[in-house]
Formats: C-alpha cells, structure tokens, sequence
C-alpha cells in the first residue's frame, strides 16, 4: 500500500497534473479573451480543420492529409496575423496583472481619466446653466432606478453627458445613472424625491431627487442648475451646495480615484527597477 502511495506522488505524475492544469488555464483564458470577438468564428474554422485532418487520417485520405498537413504547417503564421488584436489584449491583460504593479496602475489612470470627463461636462453646463442631474453607483445596487430609464450602456465621456442634458432633447429630463463598470447605464431615469425640510426652497425638483438618492443609496449624485448654474454634489443624505471647481474636482478625486498604495510589495519594485532598467539601455 505504502509502495503505491509512492509511485502516485511522483515528479512524473506531478508534472503531468501541472502540464494539463497549465493548458486547460491557457484554453480557458483564450476562451475567455476572444468570446464576443470576430476571432471566434476563425476559431471554430480552425477547429473545423483540425475534426477533417482526424477524419481523413482515420480514412487513410493521403492527398487531404497531404494538403491539410500543409496548411497547419503555415497555420501558425497564419494565427499571429489573423488573431493579432486578442494576442495585443492579451499581452496587455498579462501586464497589468498584480504581480507587475500594473492592475492599481490601470484602474487609478481610469479613474483619473473618469473624473476628468465627468468635469468636462459640469464645467461646460455649468457655464450655459444646463441642468444636470448624474449619478454615480457605489456600494448599493440601483437596478430598481436603472429600470426606469432609458438603456445607453456607453462609456462616460463629457461630450456625451453634454448632448444628453441639451435642452428639449429626448433624454434631458431626468437623471443619468453611471453603473460599477463607469458606464452610463441609462439616461432619463426617475430618482426619489426627498421630504427633507432643510433643503433650501429655492432647489428644484432636481435636487430634492438628488438627496433623495442619497438618503436610501451610498451613491453619489451631481447636480448642475438650470437657474444659476451652481454644483451640487449629494451623499448619504447630505448635500454640498454651489461648489467650487476645485472643491467639487478635490471631493471626486478623494471619492473615486483609489489612492495610491506607497507600500509596494518587495518584487514589484524588484520588477519595476528591471523595466527602467531595461527601457534606459
């Protein structure tokens, strides 16, 4: 018994469980990479002429064996050229892992790059007194206000949170709903509004709608005025009004942008310094 106990846990053995464990992670990545993509139907042709050199062999078919033989023997020149956008997807997918630093690196970039937008669009209707009304998803989930807008599922940029709020355009009334992915989810949807008492009289309806998010979400929601063109940011049942650029753009920054992690694991800086390294020759 203690004989068979040895001879299953051999380097052999091991390293046949790592060699399949290893393919079946790749597959599944590549899988996961081109799902979606045009590649995938060159996949299943690729696959296709795999199934026919099986057949043709098992048949003794020696001119297709021949010909299939072939076009595999240039198949991979072939992959590299006709897959070059998911290889480039996926080398970049392999930089950012954490193991490099790169993952923290790109998300804090894009979130940068989403508060940037987001200001583009408050400082151009802020200006023209455009009425706006933006809300950001945190924590809670606000699947039951997402359904009374309009779908748009687009990433944020300013030039489009600009054409949704124009006046009398379709999608003006009513309040953007930005997802977890930082994508407008919808547009035109209904908020509630709130009974507080200490909101000032003066605030319209678009405010009263912004603390009301605020009071039964952790989300944080914009508001730009149409009567004077004033910024407004609401959570947790708060509201700061007529904001400065530079206050808003600190408390979107300290919100939504993940800081900076000084204490870098030992061998990512090891990795880093390599890279500089390697970048200066």
């Amino acid at each position: 018994m203690q004989s068979s106990v040895n001879n299953l846990f051999t380097w052999n053995n091991f390293s046949i469980v790592l060699d399949v464990l290893i393919i079946w992670f790749l597959v599944y990545h590549l899988v996961i990479l081109i799902r979606g993509t045009k590649a995938v139907q060159l996949a299943k042709g690729i696959v296709l002429i795999f199934i026919v050199r099986i057949i043709a062999g098992v048949l003794q078919l020696h001119t297709t064996t021949w010909i299939i033989d072939q076009i595999v023997s240039w198949a991979v020149v072939g992959i590299i050229i006709i897959f070059q956008p998911e290889i480039r997807r996926g080398l970049e997918h392999l930089g950012r892992l954490p193991i490099f630093g790169g993952r923290e690196d790109s998300e804090r970039d894009e979130s940068i790059k989403f508060v940037k937008e987001l200001d583009k669009a408050i400082q151009y209707m802020s200006k023209r007194r455009i009425g706006a009304l933006i809300t950001i998803q945190q924590e809670t989930g606000l699947d039951d206000y997402i359904e009374t807008g309009i779908p748009l599922n687009a990433k944020v940029t300013g030039e489009l949170l600009i054409n949704i709020f124009i006046p009398n355009t379709p999608l003006h009334d009513g309040a953007v709903i930005i997802n977890q992915d930082r994508e407008i989810a919808v547009a035109a949807a209904y908020l509630p509004l709130s009974d507080n008492s200490m909101i000032p009289k003066r605030l319209g309806t678009r405010h009263r709608a912004a603390v009301g998010i605020s009071e039964v979400t952790d989300a944080i929601t914009i508001v730009v005025s149409e009567e004077t063109g004033g910024v407004t940011i609401t959570r947790n049942g708060r509201f700061l009004l007529d904001m400065s650029r530079d206050d808003y753009m600190k408390y979107l920054t300290a919100a939504l942008v993940p800081k900076k992690n000084p204490n870098d694991k030992w061998y990512q800086k090891i990795i880093q310094k390599i890279w500089k390294w390697g970048a200066d020759r």
